[in-house]
């Protein structure tokens, strides 16, 4: 269906899909991240981590420099090389003012109100990893301590502030109204064609509620199995250009790669 000498874009979420849920390894995709690499086929990271997550990480995985989509799509960095938030970002601090007056009427708790160890325990990341994911420049992380029927009313009170709430596959995320994956995606999109002349053809994976957007978006859709209550449903009719997979994280990113473009390789 698709091949890998194809102008092909592959653009994944991170935990629990392309990074496994519980020790954030990707064992079992690195012979297709060598395999991409090798063909020259951009890999751009769609994720709800911080910049200052992703840019080390870009390292590690060979791609520094590749534009990438932070916090949900609140941030989009289109490439090269980045100077990095040292303290939360002024955006951020206001939004946390505004998460403060809700806490009034709403039982949840952000990120912002945790040490890096208080963080480092309830997600598995190492400390300087947590400190990292804190360096938020335009959204917020929420544990819902509240009833689950009281998720509309929370969304309603934010939307008078102008935020929208969205699901990951561990926690909510509270972001600004107009943001978001498939809208960071289009941005990502428009800027790469300018560059290069030409369109590409998008393979997009990811596990949770909040990857919709950039699932929706583009040309052919992996949807990982995922630990979230919530399961993703997409409004798709071309359902040859979807695959479901059978396994989990970095195994199920694995999967759907040897779906679309194993057969033609």
């Amino acid at each position: 269906m698709l091949s890998l000498n194809s102008s092909l874009m592959v653009v994944t979420d991170l935990d629990g899909s392309l990074l496994d849920h519980h020790d954030y390894n990707w064992d079992a995709a690195s012979e297709w991240l060598a395999r991409l690499k090798q063909h020259q086929i951009p890999l751009v990271i769609c994720s709800s981590k911080t910049a200052a997550e992703i840019v080390p990480l870009q390292k590690r995985l060979g791609i520094a420099g590749a534009p990438f989509i932070a916090e949900n799509g609140a941030r989009v960095v289109f490439g090269g090389d980045q100077i990095l938030a040292t303290e939360p970002g002024a955006a951020y601090r206001t939004l946390c003012q505004t998460l403060k007056t809700l806490q009034a009427q709403f039982r949840f708790d952000g990120f912002h109100q945790f040490s890096d160890a208080d963080v480092a325990r309830f997600t598995g990341l190492t400390l300087a990893e947590a400190s990292q994911s804190r360096l938020r420049e335009a959204s917020e992380v929420v544990l819902w301590r509240d009833d689950e029927h009281r998720l509309a009313a929370f969304r309603e009170a934010l939307a008078e502030h102008h935020l929208a709430l969205t699901q990951g596959g561990r926690f909510w995320h509270v972001m600004p109204v107009g943001t978001g994956k498939g809208i960071a995606l289009a941005q990502i999109q428009q800027h790469l064609a300018e560059q290069e002349g030409q369109s590409r053809i998008t393979l997009g994976l990811g596990d949770g509620p909040n990857d919709v957007p950039m699932l929706e978006r583009v040309d052919y859709a992996v949807v990982i199995k995922g630990f979230s209550k919530t399961p993703v449903e997409l409004q798709r009719t071309d359902s040859e250009h979807v695959y479901y997979t059978a396994h989990v994280g970095p195994q199920g990113w694995r999967e759907g790669l040897d779906y679309f473009l194993a057969p033609n390789d």
